[in-house]
């Protein structure tokens, strides 16, 4: 295990050297994106605006306050919780992400599935994991929301942070055929089997 200090955006070489069970922590920018976000991107033919490359997006629709513009909140738009939601929903969306815009890093909570592990071998794209219930945490590693895009979809739009010490997040999927949830689904499965066992119950 290893933690790796990070600021976006990343190369494939840099993503490539994360392994499972390392920790990262990023700085610079963060794009927030839901499901609305990608279903207007890749089922409605939408483009986004903002350049994504070699950048990491966290599953979020945030809640927010409309301000003035200013220097403080030059999006018009002071955050007040920016939690994660669940990834699983979105896992069609990993490939064309990475394809597409160039992303690297997909931040969220409970994992995603096969296609997305073979996206990120593939590519060179990394599953960073977020433990749920962390929102005031994760808030205070954002630091002004920059920019907004398609925000006639908020709270889902494409919300662009800029961030300091956002994490440490735990590398959960790998560019190395690497899964945490793979692991965890094995080991479960073992121990099922023992406790069967030992009840005289056959699996």
């Amino acid at each position: 295990m290893a933690h790796h200090e990070l600021s976006t955006p990343v190369t494939e070489a840099q993503i490539r050297q994360l392994r499972i069970n390392d920790t990262v922590t990023l700085h610079t920018t963060l794009f927030g994106i839901r499901d609305a976000t990608q279903i207007h991107m890749f089922d409605h033919g939408r483009q986004a605006r903002f350049d994504m490359d070699g950048h990491a997006v966290i599953h979020t629709a945030p809640n927010v306050q409309k301000v003035e513009k200013s220097a403080e909140y030059p999006a018009g738009y002071r955050p007040i919780c920016i939690g994660t939601t669940t990834s699983d929903r979105m896992e069609r969306f990993t490939r064309p992400l990475m394809t597409d815009y160039g992303v690297r890093m997909v931040i969220g909570k409970g994992g995603l599935r096969d296609g997305s592990l073979s996206a990120f071998e593939e590519l060179g794209g990394v599953y960073l994991a977020i433990v749920g219930g962390t929102a005031a945490l994760e808030t205070t590693w954002i630091k002004q929301i920059e920019d907004v895009d398609m925000d006639d979809l908020n709270p889902e739009s494409l919300w662009k942070f800029r961030i300091r010490d956002f994490g440490p997040l735990l590398v959960a999927m790998d560019s190395h055929g690497g899964s945490l949830y793979d692991e965890l689904k094995h080991s479960m499965a073992g121990k099922r089997a023992e406790v069967l066992a030992s009840l005289g119950v056959k699996a």
